[in-house]
């Protein structure tokens, strides 16, 4: 014991003695605190605070392992009667932090401070999000300092009740392989007090941003990007590198969320359609370009079809950017595109379909049957659709 002077008594204190058994629960908790810090090593997954009301993440529950062999599983299931998958799902090292492209709504509490998220699933209730397990955590580090602005620029969020306020929703880009950052604002209104300053507050507390856009979506509806819109700062696009060509990504294009998968993704896909420098090959919904790109350096040709005008126009400059000259672009409905090659008597060797997670429709896959290539090769974004175009191809 030591001694406390309490006026002119003496109190005697116990002192702080830890026994063998709490000092070991102390080091145990301060080593599962750093192990959770760690990236993913094979064991339970991270608690997400949010996951039971997101929805997004539906087997974090699971561990990693686990999953994958629980998609493939799914995957047999989908495909009986069609094929079996018996090798391995092919899985990341860190399943976490990947997602390159984040999307948060913008919203008020009951007492209205400004709160980010996503909406809870089914509905248009906006889940508060800090951070997120599979974001970019600079993008929600950007998310959550527009977040703080908001108050002290007066800028107040969309209400979609009402249809008052001006910030909707806030879309980053981020660029895996150059580190470039696009940060797309949202308004209801292209009228933005004093939006200079505060993309110059934005880019004082992150200069690493790249280009940022303002999208005006003025219309009640549920999709988040408008029609119009204006760069306030920078370029207006970002660059990325992907199979060791560099592409050019606007606010609207399809780009693949996950760049490390995509890699492997894509290389699975070029071996599967195993070119020889002499094909003609169609990239059907090409998007900014990407598949079709990286066919151009094995095919005679390639020939790419997409809706998106604004994805046409990066796929155009994505095969200059590359010095690729056997590249071709056009925007259309890529079934109708194809009827006509055929009706011309032109035909086409591979066909890389990798259509919007809505699937192809039946017409496409007729205009891929009367073209007749030597092989078909299908990137599906969603499962719904899987058995029922494998079953016709």
């Amino acid at each position: 014991m030591r001694e406390l002077e309490q006026g002119r008594k003496k109190a005697p204190v116990k002192k702080d003695v830890k026994t063998e058994k709490e000092k070991a629960k102390e080091t145990e908790k301060a080593k599962e605190k750093e192990k959770a810090k760690r990236p993913y090593a094979g064991g339970a997954m991270p608690v997400c605070p949010v996951s039971k009301t997101c929805g997004g993440c539906q087997l974090l529950h699971i561990p990693y392992e686990k999953q994958l062999v629980q998609k493939r599983k799914e995957l047999n299931r989908l495909l009986a009667g069609i094929h079996t998958v018996d090798h391995p799902v092919i899985g990341m090292e860190n399943p976490y932090h990947y997602r390159n492209k984040v999307h948060a709504v913008f919203d008020h509490d009951r007492k209205g401070n400004p709160i980010s998220g996503v909406y809870k699933e089914g509905t248009h209730e906006v889940v508060p999000v800090e951070s997120c397990l599979i974001e970019n955590q600079k993008a929600d580090e950007i998310i959550a300092t527009i977040r703080g602005m908001l108050k002290s620029f007066k800028i107040r969020t969309y209400d979609e009740d009402t249809g008052y306020g001006l910030l909707r929703h806030v879309l980053i880009r981020c660029g895996a392989a150059t580190g470039q950052i696009m940060v797309v604002l949202v308004t209801s209104s292209p009228v933005f007090p004093s939006r200079n300053n505060f993309v110059k507050a934005l880019r004082e507390k992150h200069p690493e941003i790249t280009t940022v856009v303002q999208n005006i979506n003025g219309k009640d509806t549920s999709m988040v990007l408008g029609e119009r819109e204006q760069v306030l700062y920078g370029k207006g696009y970002i660059e990325d590198e992907l199979c060791g060509l560099r592409f050019r990504i606007s606010p609207k294009s399809f780009y693949q969320v996950n760049s490390v998968q995509t890699e492997k993704l894509y290389g699975k896909a070029m071996e599967l359609a195993g070119l020889r420098g002499t094909e003609t090959v169609i990239d059907a919904y090409c998007g900014i370009g990407t598949i079709g790109l990286v066919a151009s350096r094995r095919a005679k040709q390639v020939i790419g079809v997409e809706l998106n005008r604004d994805a046409v126009r990066d796929a155009v400059n994505n095969a200059k950017l590359n010095g690729i000259k056997n590249a071709r672009f056009y925007c259309g409905d890529a079934g109708e595109f194809m009827s006509a090659m055929s009706a011309r008597g032109e035909t086409a060797d591979v066909v890389f379909m990798d259509p919007p997670r809505s699937g192809s429709t039946k017409e496409f896959i007729d205009s891929v049957a009367k073209m007749g290539p030597g092989r078909v090769v299908y990137v599906p974004a969603g499962r719904r659709r899987w058995r029922g175009i494998c079953g016709i191809l």
